[in-house]
Parts: C-alpha cells; structure tokens; sequence
C-alpha cells in the first residue's frame, strides 16, 4: 500500500508540472476526482453506485465494467481513453464538442479550420519562445 502512495504522490508531482505520465485507472480516477473538488459520494451519486464501490475502484480492490467507465468518464469530463491512460491529453466536453463538429465539415472548410488552428498554435509557440 506504501508503494502505491508513493505511486499516487509522484503522479500529482509530476501532473503539477504538466509532464505527460501513464497512470492506471484507479489512479485517474482519484486524480481528477480530487481535482474536480468531488468526493467519494459525490462520484458516486454521479454514476449510479456508492461512494464505497468507488473507494474500491480506486484502490483497485475491483475493476468497474465497460459501461461504468464510460458513466465515470462522463461524470468526471474526461475521455473514456485519458481516465484509462491511453493518452495524456486532457479533453473537456467543449473541446470534443468542437472536434465533433469540425469532423463533419466537408473537405475544404475542415482544410480550412485546420489551417486556421495550425497558425494559431505557431503563433502561440513563437511567442512563447521569445516571452522566456
């Protein structure tokens, strides 16, 4: 249980300092729960179950099924692939909600709002780069 403390704490150390790291998904879990200022209850409440039942998702005790890690994902904003560490990006509803619709832009205007985000983000990187 020590090491698996020790696990948790170097996780929060290393998310504070925005370094992409790997985590299980009882540690996503604990992590965003605790960020979103939820407890055990609350998260819960959220998905249908106990606060007790999420203890024991989180301490890894049990695995919730396929449907409850969609319903966790839901309630805590996250992709379903972020809570279970297939990705280090952080998505919030907003931004698959804008994904969503650029997905079904035809050719041409999808071309274009990509165009449109790749010159943002090399204005932002350059400016960054100069500010420091």
């Amino acid at each position: 249980m020590i090491n698996r403390s020790s696990n948790f704490a170097k996780a929060l150390i290393l998310q504070a300092f925005s370094i992409p790291i790997i985590m299980s998904l009882s540690d996503s879990m604990l992590l965003i729960r605790k960020k979103k200022g939820l407890s055990q209850a609350d998260l819960g409440k959220m998905i249908g179950t106990s606060g007790d039942v999420v203890g024991r998702y989180e301490r890894g005790d049990i695995t919730p099924s396929v449907e409850v890690v969609s319903k966790i994902a839901d309630a805590l904003e996250v992709s379903v692939d972020y809570l279970l560490g297939k990705t280090t990006m952080e998505l919030d509803k907003q931004a698959l909600k804008r994904l969503e619709d650029i997905s079904t832009l035809n050719p041409e205007n999808k071309k274009f709002v990509f165009n449109l985000i790749d010159m943002a983000l090399r204005d932002f990187k350059t400016k960054r780069t100069y500010a420091g």
